[in-house]
C-alpha cells in the first residue's frame, strides 16, 4: 500500500530557498524523506514521490530533452494536470535548461473550440517547440498544434519512449526558469519570464517570512499549476523549503470541495491557501449536508492563506462560523497580496492576527474607480470592509503613486508600484507591453489601487480593466474579441466590464450597443451574446443592451471602459429594454 510522504524529517536541516538555481533546490531536497502525494476527490492517494523520487526522475526528463535536440532557452508547453507527471517535467526542463510554460486544462474553458484556439495562440505566443499533455487531450493536441512544427508532443509515457539522451545543462541564477501566463483565459497571451534567482528570492521571503515554516507542517493544495498560487505557493515554495505537500486536482475540488477539508484533516495539514470563492464553496456546501463535519478535524490549520483577488471579510466570517466546531481558528487566515509579474507574493499579513480590516468610504470618481480613505462613519456616507494585506516582503520596495506619477504619503489611495528581486524580466517576446508596465529602474506598475498604513499595504482595487472571476483574471479584450466574432457585431461594439454582485463579487457584463427595435431579436441576441461568449472564454456574462453609438471613447477614439462602467453604474448610460 502507498504511504505518504512524511510531515516530519529529523534527517534534513531546513534551508528556506537559499538556494542559486531550482536544481540546487531539488538536489538539496532529495536528501530528505519529504515529498508530494497526489489525491482524487474521495481523498484517496493516487501517487506519492518524494523529493528523491521525484529528482530522479526529472533529471531523466532533462537528459532526453537534450537528446531530442532542444536547446538552452527553448520552450516546451506543459498542460497543468495535477499530477506526479506534470511536477516531474517542470523540474525536468531545469536539467536541460528548457523554459516549461504550464498551461490550463480544458476545463478552465466553456468548449473544445474555445479551448483549442486558446491553447494555439498561447504556445505560438511563447514559441514552443514541445508539447507535454494528459493521454486523454490526444485528439485535442494534435488539433491545437497543426502546423506549428513541434520536435515533441503527447503524454509524458509517450515523451519517456521516445529516442533521445543526452548530457544534463544546467541553468545558472539569472537563466530564465519557466513562462507564467498571466492571465486565465486570453486572446492576448502575456508570458511573464521568471529566472531562478527571482523564484529562489520569493520562495524564501514566502517560505521563511510570509507563512514562517516550521518542521511541523504539511501543505495541502488544490489550486491549478498553471496559476502562480498553484505552481509558485504550493509546489514550488513546498520543493525549495523541503516540506511534504498533498495536491488534489482542481476539477475535483469543483466538484467535491470538501475533499479539500477531509486531505487537511486525514493528514494533519497545516498550511494551505485558496482564493475567496474557494472557503466560499466550502462553506455552502457544508450548509447542504448535514453530516458535512463528520470525522473532520481542522485543529492543525495553522495557516489558511488568502489570496488572488479581492479578500471578503464576509466570507472569511462564515467559514469561521462553520468550520470552527471542529478545530478551525479564525487567526489562522493570512491574507496576502502577490501578482505572476512578481514570481507570485508581495505582501503578508501576520502569522496568528487573523483578517484584519479598515473601514473606507467608497466614491466614483469621474474616469476611473478609487476608493477615498475616510474615518468618518455617520451620515450617508457608504463604507466598505478592506482587508489588511499586510508588510511587504523584505526584497521589495514599494510605493503609493497618483497620475501624474508623484509618490503619496500614507493613507493616501493610488495606484501600486513595487520593485524587487522577483519582479519579473519581462513579458517574453513582448518588448512594447513590457515597456508599459516596468521601467528601466525596475518598477512595477501593478495596475492596482490601494495605500499604506502602518507600512501595510491595503488593496482596494484595480486601475486595470482586468476582471476577476473565482480567482481567474480575465482580460476585457477577451470577452470583447469573442462577442466579435457573432455575426452583426462590429468591432466597438461592446466593452466588459465588471459591476459589483452580491456581498461586493465582481460579476462579468457585456455592454453591447444594439440597433435591434423587436424586443423578440433583443432577447435572441442577448442569449447568443451570452452564449458564445461563454463558449469560447468559459465566462458567463450579463448582457445589457445600449443604445448605438452611445458607449464613451477616449479623444483618441478608443473605447474607454472605465467610463462605460461608470456611466452605466451612474445611470447616465441607459439600458434598452429587452
Amino acid at each position: 500500500m502507498t504511504e505518504v510522504t512524511p510531515t516530519l524529517d529529523p534527517t534534513l536541516p531546513r534551508r528556506y530557498a537559499d538556494f542559486d538555481t531550482l536544481v540546487d533546490a531539488i538536489e538539496y531536497a532529495a536528501k530528505g524523506i519529504r515529498g508530494a502525494n497526489f489525491y482524487n476527490a474521495r481523498g484517496d492517494l493516487v501517487e506519492s514521490l518524494t523529493w528523491a523520487k521525484l529528482r530522479d526522475r526529472a533529471e531523466a526528463i532533462g537528459r532526453k530533452l537534450v537528446g531530442m535536440g532542444f536547446e538552452k532557452g527553448d520552450r516546451i508547453a506543459l498542460i497543468a494536470e495535477t499530477s506526479a507527471d506534470f511536477a516531474a517535467f517542470f523540474v525536468g526542463c531545469q536539467y536541460a535548461s528548457v523554459l516549461p510554460v504550464p498551461l490550463p486544462l480544458p476545463t478552465s474553458f466553456g468548449g473544445k473550440e474555445g479551448y483549442v484556439s486558446q491553447l494555439r495562440m498561447q504556445m505560438e505566443s511563447c514559441m514552443a517547440g514541445g508539447l507535454m499533455a494528459p493521454a486523454f487531450m490526444s485528439e485535442i493536441i494534435a488539433e491545437a498544434s497543426e502546423g506549428l512544427g513541434l520536435r515533441f508532443m503527447g503524454s509524458c509515457t509517450d515523451f519517456m519512449n521516445a529516442k533521445g539522451n543526452g548530457d544534463l545543462r544546467l541553468p545558472e541564477a539569472d537563466d530564465l526558469a519557466y513562462l507564467q501566463y498571466s492571465s486565465g483565459s486570453t486572446r492576448f497571451p502575456h508570458g511573464v519570464a521568471v529566472t531562478h534567482r527571482s523564484l529562489m528570492a520569493n520562495t524564501h521571503g514566502m517560505g521563511y517570512h510570509g507563512v514562517n515554516m516550521n518542521d511541523n507542517d504539511r501543505c495541502v493544495s488544490w489550486l491549478p499549476f498553471y496559476h502562480d498560487m498553484g505552481l509558485v505557493g504550493t509546489f514550488l515554495t513546498t520543493l525549495t523549503c523541503q516540506v511534504s505537500v498533498d495536491f488534489i486536482p482542481t476539477e475535483e475540488f469543483a466538484r467535491r470541495p470538501l475533499s479539500w477539508l477531509r486531505v487537511m484533516s486525514q493528514n494533519k495539514g497545516s498550511v494551505s491557501y485558496s482564493p475567496t470563492f474557494g472557503f466560499d464553496i466550502c462553506s455552502r456546501r457544508a450548509a447542504l449536508r448535514a453530516n458535512a463535519l463528520e470525522d473532520l478535524d481542522l485543529s492543525s490549520w495553522r495557516v489558511a492563506g488568502i489570496g488572488g483577488d479581492m479578500i471578503r471579510p464576509d466570507v472569511m466570517r462564515a467559514f469561521h462560523d462553520t468550520f470552527k466546531e471542529i478545530g478551525f481558528k479564525d487567526t489562522a487566515f493570512l491574507p496576502s497580496y502577490g501578482l505572476a509579474e512578481c514570481t507570485l507574493g508581495v505582501s503578508f499579513g501576520e502569522v496568528g492576527k487573523g483578517i484584519q480590516i479598515d473601514m473606507v468610504e467608497e466614491a466614483l470618481l469621474s474616469g476611473d474607480r478609487h476608493v477615498l480613505v475616510n474615518s468618518a462613519k455617520g451620515g450617508d456616507v457608504r463604507m466598505r470592509e478592506v482587508v489588511n494585506c499586510g508588510r511587504p516582503l523584505p526584497e521589495y520596495d514599494i510605493e503609493i503613486r497618483n497620475e501624474d506619477d508623484v509618490a503619496l504619503p500614507e493613507t493616501k489611495v493610488g495606484r501600486v508600484y513595487v520593485r524587487g528581486t522577483s519582479v519579473m524580466r519581462e513579458y517574453f517576446n513582448d518588448p512594447e507591453t513590457t515597456r508599459a508596465v516596468l521601467s528601466p529602474e525596475g518598477w512595477l506598475d501593478t495596475g492596482d489601487m490601494g495605500y499604506m498604513k502602518g507600512g501595510c499595504i491595503f488593496i482596494v482595487g484595480r486601475a486595470k480593466d482586468m476582471i476577476i472571476v473565482n480567482g481567474r483574471n480575465h482580460w476585457p479584450q477577451d470577452i470583447e474579441w469573442a462577442a466579435e466574432q457573432l455575426p452583426g457585431v462590429k468591432n466597438g461594439d461592446v466593452a466588459a466590464i465588471s459591476v459589483p454582485g452580491e456581498n461586493a463579487e465582481e460579476v462579468p457584463m457585456i455592454l453591447a450597443q444594439c440597433r435591434l427595435s423587436e424586443p423578440t431579436e433583443r432577447l435572441k441576441f442577448i442569449d447568443d451574446l451570452r452564449r458564445h461568449i461563454q463558449k469560447s472564454t468559459g465566462v458567463t456574462c450579463m448582457v445589457e443592451l445600449v443604445p448605438p453609438r452611445s458607449l464613451p471613447r477616449t479623444s483618441s477614439g478608443k473605447l474607454s471602459r472605465s467610463k462605460a462602467r461608470n456611466q452605466y453604474l451612474s445611470g447616465r448610460l441607459q439600458a434598452l429594454a429587452s
